[in-house]
């Protein structure tokens, strides 16, 4: 099976999420600066979720140049996959509107958790198909991004009632550890194309 149209949905759904983020800024009232303080905590949520949607189509971009084809579970994971993240619009939408109380900080990390794990089930269902020798299998390792992750959702819930601002830096700390395309994945990429050169 092609993975040609599951990566076409799946660029569509983001495209679609990202839409349904931007159409909730709302325009302020009034034309002075006074006007966009209401405003600075539903924009600076809508970029860290844009940061986040950024992250999964990215590094779902390359994590599929190491696929050579697909089942029937790998399409079911991956839409379980769009599931979590197509509830990021509504978490992002309520964190920002509460400025940043702490259920609507807590409730923002479960799509974020429930779509790490996600992520995880889907490579390994990769995997699983291609076999442990395959170019994902190396890439990916013991997983330790994936579960260090994991971690942060884990703890950044709960914590969100102790401070809301631990949850946030927790967030943002996770982001920053996946914002350049995994490395893992790419010298494995570059491997790859190296190795087609020298045989073609």
């Amino acid at each position: 099976m092609g993975k040609g149209r599951l990566e076409a949905f799946t660029d569509g759904v983001m495209a679609i999420l990202i839409t349904i983020m931007v159409l909730e800024l709302r325009i302020p009232e009034g034309g002075g600066l006074g006007a966009l303080r209401p405003l600075v905590p539903v924009f600076l949520t809508y970029v860290l979720s844009f940061v986040y949607l950024g992250i999964y189509w990215n590094n779902h971009h390359h994590m599929f140049q190491l696929v050579d084809r697909i089942d029937g579970k790998i399409l079911w994971a991956n839409l379980h996959l769009l599931f979590w993240l197509s509830l990021i619009p509504f978490a992002t939408g309520w964190m920002g509107e509460s400025h940043f109380e702490s259920l609507p900080s807590a409730i923002y990390g479960i799509p974020l958790l429930m779509a790490g794990l996600a992520w995880t089930i889907l490579e390994s269902r990769i995997i699983s198909l291609q076999g442990p020798g395959s170019a994902l299998a190396a890439a990916r390792g013991g997983g330790g991004k994936e579960w260090s992750s994991i971690a942060g959702y884990s703890l950044a819930i709960p914590l969100a009632f102790v401070d809301p601002r631990i949850s946030h830096a927790l967030y943002v700390f996770v982001a920053l550890l996946w914002l350049v395309p995994d490395k893992r994945v790419e010298a494995h990429i570059d491997r790859d194309l190296s190795r087609r050169r020298s045989t073609g």
